[in-house]
């Protein structure tokens, strides 16, 4: 151990206001100094948490590199910091979800900035991140901070900024955030007050969501889980207040429990962690699955077929349900968008319908960003906004509640969500998507990204939408190169359309996917 790491060390220590953290490190610190390696006390005070347009995420430990009450504290006073920078405070809502130490950062949060001289409201218990967006437009907030770590492994907790409009962070204010944090004060510094005030947004946010069908049909059994999470409660109300009240839980996942123990990892894109869910539904008879993430801002659906049941994609579910608020009205001239690395069958049912559409760069900062007369945008990563007029943001739960309105106004009909998806393909193409991840360290990522740009394909014409983003087009198939901005990986997002044949459209995904490998060195 170096003097200069044990002199970090205990001025952090010295610093943080919480005494189960400072304890933590102190015992970090004395096994080192006992003779012990120090690669855990030099990762936790290798640098503080990075602030960006999603925050804060990292795991829940001591340390300026953990996710703890002195981290949250620094984060808060930065927040405040640069919300008041013309002088103007106002409300700030807190909400928070059930991971471990989730009660502990809100409360933080809410002293902070009461401290600052922010009205600090906080929203009751455990609830879905879509709760805390809508409170922010539903109380007129300034802005409103949501702690939650959404679909991360168990040992990991985060904080999440939306603004006055509802919306996440977007670049540049991320980059005044952080800089307001690294000019903060100590944790044990920042000034805080007991003075902030409880409130409840709940029967607000379900009345709003059980207006969102617009058939008429509610037979429907559905089976749903949301994974260990805080969206199983508000879910079954929401669905229950909409008229959809054959509802069946897993109940091995229906209790908020931060250990996530039934499934590997807590995401419901990731193989087998829907099993459950498909299981029960099977079981039931249900006609609709559903599986919200832990923070309830996303969500999947499952459907039976003739060889059983299987969860739909993103792209899937983005398209169906575009498609279904489209059919069956959304005003004048309406504009729907998604990412340029999802299927681009939206474009061709937004043009068929007569609406707008827009496309943009990954995560919902921008899709509800894409332009004026917005009514609907998804990304491929299971988010979907239906209602951007109540939350400005992916809504698993609202989602859902669409979805079971065109499965029941389906189910009526004789048909279900696969029908409306052969439909959908035979009016505009198969559209089918594959993504594909390569580890890769920003190094090697890098000069990877470069040489496709500098030296493309033969055939493929070459667009950047942003710096770091390569989308190469050829007649009938897409592909889009980005690194990860949280992971060291090169993701590849594949697109091939083919006009009346699946299985040729299957193959050419194959041959696609074969080539991309190839490129990218996999």
């Amino acid at each position: 151990m170096t003097p200069e790491l044990r002199d970090a060390t205990l001025r952090w220590i010295a610093d943080d206001p919480d005494p189960a953290t400072r304890a933590e490190l102190q015992r970090v610190l004395a096994d080192v100094m006992a003779g012990g390696p120090d690669d855990d006390l030099a990762d936790r005070m290798s640098g503080m948490l990075r602030f960006g347009t999603a925050g804060l995420r990292g795991p829940v430990r001591a340390g300026p590199a953990g996710m703890n009450v002195a981290v949250v504290r620094r984060a808060t006073a930065g927040l405040a910091a640069w919300l008041a920078r013309d002088g103007v405070r106002g409300t700030v809502v807190v909400g928070r979800d059930a991971r471990h130490g989730s009660e502990a950062f809100a409360a933080a949060a809410a002293e902070v900035l009461a401290g600052a001289g922010f009205t600090a409201r906080t929203l009751p218990g455990p609830l879905p991140t879509p709760v805390l967006a809508f409170a922010v437009r539903e109380l007129g907030a300034v802005a409103g901070v949501q702690v939650t770590a959404s679909h991360n492994p168990p040992a990991d907790n985060g904080y999440k900024v939306y603004l006055a409009d509802g919306a996440q962070l977007a670049p540049p204010s991320d980059a005044g955030i952080e800089a307001a944090i690294t000019a903060a004060p100590a944790a044990v510094s920042v000034p805080t007050s007991g003075d902030a005030s409880g409130v409840d947004v709940t029967e607000s946010y379900l009345d709003r969501v059980a207006r969102l069908p617009r058939g008429t049909a509610r037979t429907l059994r559905v089976a749903l889980t949301p994974m260990h999470g805080v969206g199983g409660a508000t879910a079954v109300h929401a669905l229950g207040r909409a008229g959809f009240t054959d509802v069946h839980v897993v109940a091995s996942q229906a209790a908020p429990d931060p250990d996530f123990p039934t499934v590997v990892f807590p995401n419901p894109e990731e193989p087998g962690a829907t099993d459950a869910l498909l299981a029960l539904a099977a079981e039931v008879g249900a006609d609709l699955a559903i599986a919200l993430d832990p923070d309830a801002d996303r969500c999947a659906l499952g459907v039976p077929t003739c060889e059983g049941w299987r969860m739909l994609t993103g792209d899937e579910t983005g398209v169906l349900l575009g498609d279904h608020l489209l059919r069956t009205g959304t005003g004048d001239d309406p504009l729907v968008a998604t990412t340029v690395v999802s299927s681009s069958m939206l474009r061709s049912v937004a043009q068929a319908h007569g609406a707008r559409f827009a496309e943009t760069l990954t995560g919902f900062k921008w899709i509800v960003r894409g332009g004026p007369g917005l009514v609907y945008g998804y990304e491929e990563a299971l988010g979907y906004c239906v209602d951007p007029g109540a939350v400005n943001d992916k809504d698993g739960i609202a989602a859902a509640t669409v979805a079971c309105d065109l499965a029941a106004t389906l189910k009526a009909e004789g048909k279900g969500l696969p029908d409306r998806l052969d439909a959908l393909s035979a009016e505009h193409g198969v559209h089918l998507t594959r993504g594909i991840s390569v580890r890769m360290e920003p190094g090697p990522r890098d000069a990877a990204v470069a040489r496709l740009r500098d030296a493309p394909p033969q055939g493929w014409a070459v667009t950047r939408p942003a710096p770091d983003v390569l989308v190469l087009r050829r007649e009938g198939e897409r592909l889009v190169i980005r690194p990860s901005g949280t992971e060291p990986k090169l993701k590849a997002y594949l697109e091939v359309v083919e006009h009346g044949d699946r299985a040729r459209a299957q193959e050419r995904l194959d041959a696609l996917a074969a080539t991309v490998t190839d490129l990218l060195g996999a």
